[in-house]
């Protein structure tokens, strides 16, 4: 019979609760980093200037074609290889923010109807401004769930960093899995501060 040791988990609860908050920290600076990027990214997808277009269309054609893990790895152990170095902390923010922004693209942008714009521009709006006060605002209402989802979808990626020697949630289970021969109360917590 197998005995489980449920106080190994409750020894540890304040190194997983510091693996919790860097998790969050984490999040939160992808999401926000991730949004600028994908506001950026919709706009030049929208632009009328093909090359702009295409260069967004490429870049999101990349990230969203590789996996996080790979871009992670390239970010943290192959640009060393090129003289530029990240600490574990940047090198994960970095890359799950470029990802996420290939992903927040502000589909929004052409959720709304086609002849509200027409209608800034039939008024002489300049482009600017029909993007300010036309087409921002209906595309951040559209655009609150999907970032929401984005946001979850964040937090349980940040487990893929822990590849990269950054010691978030994942992590430090797994430490105190490695160091106890137990792995299944670290594993059992980390699934419950996840949820």
């Amino acid at each position: 019979m197998v005995t489980l040791k449920w106080s190994l988990v409750f020894d540890k609860m304040t190194s997983l609760l510091q693996g919790c908050a860097v998790t969050m920290e984490i999040s939160v600076l992808t999401l926000i980093f991730g949004t600028i990027l994908g506001v950026v990214l919709a706009l030049m997808r929208d632009s009328h200037i093909k090359v702009v277009s295409r260069l967004a269309q490429m870049y999101i054609w990349i990230w969203r074609g590789t996996p996080l893990m790979v871009q992670a790895f390239l970010i943290y152990f192959g640009l060393p290889n090129l003289g530029i170095t990240f600490s574990a902390m940047t090198a994960g923010v970095l890359s799950m923010s470029l990802n996420t922004g290939a992903y927040i693209v502000l589909s929004g942008i052409h959720a709304i109807d086609p002849g509200q714009r027409e209608a800034a521009k039939a008024l002489g709006m300049p482009w600017h401004l029909e993007m300010l006060r036309i087409v921002a605002p209906q595309a951040t209402k559209i655009c609150i769930l999907p970032l929401v989802n984005q946001f979850i979808a964040t937090i349980k990626n940040t487990s893929i960093l822990s590849a990269i020697t950054l010691t978030e949630l994942t992590r430090e289970g797994t430490l105190i899995a490695y160091n106890s021969f137990h792995y299944f109360e670290p594993y059992i917590a980390v699934a419950v501060l996840y949820l």
